[in-house]
């Protein structure tokens, strides 16, 4: 009988015993489990205890330590969001680093490190992100055994190697690079962390908020909101074809990888002691490898799944360099279809055309639409449209939440990026949470104290809602913007006095006396101090949530937040 290969020698000996064992008792209750869940995970266990422990990472950095929705702001919460790197896995997607830098013309070092050490890691280890850390390959993993292996019938046949759908990801990089290049970051749209990240914050971040702080809390439900969720679901859905479809043939991320593997150290390579029996290919879950049993190195993810399964042992893990005595190929070995050049030079127009039809639209219908209000320590408008990721990380840690994605009412090329709605929360003083998260530096970190100073825009008041400047019945004395505002610690509101119309003759003929005819004709009304107002909107939200959502005398707050007198500069260069 074959003896295991080495590097699978303890987990078969503990699959082993789990197999001789009887079925019944702890050992046999874990061996089913482990059938059910299917044979991938009894032949590379390690790579599903790591895609487990990576999807837990994730999911908690989510929920738990990047939504800090809690009833009252406190000093835990920020100390739970520092000793945990909540963008860590979007730094590690080499596409969110290389499309920025393109299209921002800004090197951000930090990110510019993460991206350069994990394809460094991937030339060791090849495709190691999709294989083992990419939190959405394990969703779409547990999706394809709930779901997606029901429905075989579905599933394309021209799916593999022979068909061209392999091609599609390079093509669809390659329009990415080129949009990014003329300064339309798209990468966002499909890269594969943040679509994952923004797709849990349409959908379960969406129900935690609304289970925490109240439904009022949560940004509207609009045409976009749908499309939005359509766009993640088809991620999972695309599975319905072939099992991993999105991750095969779509995913731009594991394109940029698959690109380098042409560097890798490592290579998957079949003896002569092959048997032909069809395990490996029926097993790998990227589909790299070909009918004779050869690798597609550019797909390969080292996952060492095939070489868990082969009853031989003919499956080699090593160096590209090493010369095992290869299979013997019978028939004409199979080649790959060749990409396309047409392909290639499509997807390059599609990407430039995409790019200039999106500025060109949106510098048309500029003059229609208001400015929006971004986070504290935003870059320069031009320059925050090129880094932003459309990732929803700053959402997710902003405790009010002030922060929710832009629809398409500030155009095309704004849509899911960070705007600051004043009317749901007020920006905290003692928050700085979407100036740390950003893994691309479109929001500047910032510290406490230089944050309370940035100015993110302006409250004005509106003189014809405002209660002290109506002209109507409903006038009457308020200062409650006044008030949140001193408590705040900005004192960026006064309350001077302004004068009413009055008949003054009619009083002098009631007997009132100069001196309070001037008390009468006065009332206290309040005025913002430009230079010290930050635009946190505390007081927008105080008059809103009173005055609209609990008195609802006005259907609109009477000082609102406008993108005026802002601090956006570069941190870094």
């Amino acid at each position: 009988m074959n003896q295991p290969p080495s590097r699978w020698k303890a987990a078969n000996i503990f699959f082993g015993f789990l197999k001789k064992s009887k079925r019944t008792g702890w050992r046999g209750f874990l061996w089913r489990w482990l059938e059910r869940i299917g044979p991938a995970t009894r032949s590379s266990p390690l790579r599903r205890i790591i895609q487990v422990v990576c999807l837990v990472m994730f999911l908690y950095a989510f929920f738990y330590v990047c939504w800090p929705y809690s009833e009252n702001f406190s000093a835990e919460t920020l100390s739970n969001k520092e000793t945990f790197s909540v963008e860590l896995f979007l730094l590690i997607d080499p596409l969110v680093g290389l499309s920025t830098v393109l299209a921002g013309k800004v090197f951000n070092w930090e990110t510019l490190a993460w991206m350069i050490g994990i394809l460094a890691f991937c030339i060791i280890v090849p495709r190691a992100f999709c294989g083992y850390f990419c939190p959405l390959g394990t969703l779409i993993d547990a999706f394809d055994w709930l779901i997606g292996r029901h429905f075989k019938r579905f599933h394309l046949a021209e799916n593999g190697p022979k068909g061209g759908w392999v091609h599609i990801k390079y093509y669809l990089l390659t329009g990415i690079l080129v949009s990014s290049i003329f300064g339309v970051l798209t990468s966002g749209f499909f890269s594969a962390i943040p679509i994952l990240t923004r797709g849990l914050l349409f959908s379960g971040g969406r129900a935690q908020l609304g289970m925490m702080k109240g439904t009022n809390h949560l940004g509207p439900v609009d045409t976009m909101f749908y499309v939005s969720l359509g766009l993640f679901a088809s991620v999972f859905l695309l599975s319905l074809l072939g099992r991993r479809f999105w991750c095969r043939y779509v995913c731009p991320s594991g394109a940029l990888l698959s690109v380098f593997n042409f560097l890798r150290v490592g290579e998957r390579k079949v003896e002569s002691s092959c048997i032909n029996c069809n395990k490996c290919v029926e097993i790998c879950p990227f589909d790299a490898i070909h009918e004779d049993y050869t690798t597609r190195t550019n797909d390969c993810t080292y996952c060492q799944t095939c070489g868990g399964v082969c009853p031989t042992d003919a499956i080699k893990f090593v160096t590209r360099w090493n010369f095992v005595e290869l299979k013997v190929l019978e028939d004409t070995p199979v080649e790959p279809r060749p990409v396309s050049r047409r392909g290639f030079i499509a997807a390059g127009v599609i990407g430039a055309t995409a790019a200039a039809v999106t500025r060109v639209v949106d510098a048309a219908g500029q003059s229609a639409k208001h400015k929006p209000l971004r986070p504290p320590g935003s870059v320069p408008e031009d320059a925050f449209l090129d880094l932003c990721i459309r990732c929803g990380e700053c959402f997710k840690v902003c405790p009010g939440p002030v922060l929710h994605p832009a629809g398409l009412e500030h155009g095309l090329e704004s849509l899911w990026t960070p705007v600051a709605h004043p009317e749901h929360a007020g920006c905290h003083q003692d928050c700085n949470f979407c100036t740390q998260v950003c893994p691309t530096g479109a929001i500047q970190p910032l510290d406490l104290l230089l944050k309370r100073e940035t100015h993110m825009g302006l409250a004005v008041v509106n003189t014809e809602t405002c209660l002290p400047f109506r002209e109507d019945d409903n006038r009457e004395a308020c200062d409650l913007c006044y008030v949140e505002c001193q408590q705040a610690g900005y004192n960026a509101i006064e309350m001077k006095p302004i004068s009413l119309d009055v008949d003054r003759a009619m009083l002098e003929e009631q007997g009132f006396t100069d001196l309070e005819i001037d008390e009468f004709a006065t009332i206290m009304a309040p005025h913002v101090d430009r230079e010290k107002c930050v635009g946190c909107g505390i007081c927008t939200y105080r008059c809103h949530t009173k005055y609209v959502i609990q008195e609802q005398r006005l259907t609109e707050g009477a000082i609102p937040v406008v993108a005026e007198n802002e601090d956006r500069k570069f941190v870094f260069t």
